[in-house]
């Protein structure tokens, strides 16, 4: 498997992650571990988790199998943000909160330091200096290599980067996204940012919790049983049915699918593909449950789609940029 640089940082990882959110929930310790072995196998170095996946049991699930591991060969990354317990200060981006964190998933994940230590959302109540001051220290005591970032708006990532050149502090080393075929307005302002302060690009739900996988076809009028997609019509999740069943969606899956067809590829590797063709992505990050999801998406990486195939994708999954993206576009075209 490839391996790219974590943006302009010297940090290489697989060109593709694997995420753990299934460990310990849909996929059992003994499926996890198996997953784990074959990504490794496959040539995949970059692991994600978060202490809020499963409330732990995730990380957990990794650290008993890491014990057994070359540690420095694989680049292991985790998150803090969300509620870990019901007290006041089980949760945000305080200076105690992360501490805590940082502590409890080097204990859960069985190792002394974390390759990226990323804040999993923006919070509104703690001071940005607060956190990213007690991020810098980490990166000082050497528990944690890299940081980074994942639910930011534009904004909020560039004033972070911006206070922390300011102050001297470590910088986001990268962004974790949601980013898709079905969720281009990444590209509208947190790519820009990415690209011009040299963070990597690592997408969260690259297949758009399996609308992008193949299970779904133009002239369906309800999810697939049993599939994400169903239960989170149930929990009302953002890639619910409700949400996608629309005419752009079914064009997307159109297009998915005759390029499948002309690649000779399934409609997950082409989603996966794409991505990785992206300006700035580094690395897309599996959610599968099953060894069979994985095996399918590690066929993603070696190939590269046609030119032609590139555009019927891109021009399938276009979405009109709102305003001022559409005003400013519109004036630098007529200057």
């Amino acid at each position: 498997m490839e391996q790219r640089f974590l943006g302009k940082t010297g940090l290489k990882v697989s060109a593709l992650c694997l995420g753990t959110m299934t460990f310990a929930r849909e996929a059992d310790e003994a499926t996890s571990h198996a997953m784990l072995d074959r990504f490794v196998e496959a040539g995949g170095t970059f692991i994600d988790t978060a202490d809020v996946y499963s409330t732990g049991a995730s990380e957990a699930t990794i650290g008993r199998w890491l014990s057994t591991q070359q540690r420095d060969d694989l680049v292991i990354a985790t998150k803090v943000r969300f509620p870990m317990g019901e007290g006041a200060n089980e949760v945000g981006l305080s200076r105690k909160h992360i501490l805590a964190g940082v502590e409890a998933s080097l204990k859960r994940l069985q190792t002394d330091y974390l390759d990226l230590y990323q804040v999993h959302c923006w919070d509104a109540k703690t001071p940005l200096e607060e956190t990213l001051s007690t991020l810098d220290t980490l990166v000082k005591r050497g528990v944690v290599r890299y940081v980074g970032v994942s639910n930011f708006t534009g904004w909020q990532l560039q004033k972070a980067i911006d206070l922390s050149r300011q102050h001297g502090w470590e910088v986001f080393s990268s962004l974790q996204p949601q980013y898709n075929l079905l969720c281009r307005s990444t590209e509208w302002d947190l790519l820009p940012v990415c690209e011009n302060e040299g963070l990597g690009v690592i997408p969260w739900s690259p297949l758009r919790g399996g609308w992008l996988s193949g299970k779904f076809r133009r002239g369906m009028d309800q999810p697939v049983s049993g599939s994400r997609i169903e239960k989170a019509e149930q929990e009302g999740w953002g890639e619910s049915w409700s949400n996608y069943n629309n005419e752009h969606t079914w064009g997307v899956l159109d297009a998915l699918f005759e390029v499948a067809e002309d690649s000779g590829k399934t409609p997950s590797q082409v989603a996966l593909n794409w991505l990785l063709g992206q300006p700035g992505v580094t690395a897309p990050i599996l959610g599968v449950r099953t060894m069979a999801q994985l095996e399918d998406n590690l066929g993603a990486s070696g190939w590269t789609l046609s030119g032609e195939q590139l555009a019927r994708l891109n021009t399938a999954s276009a979405q009109p940029a709102p305003y001022p993206h559409d005003f400013i576009a519109d004036a630098q075209q007529r200057r």
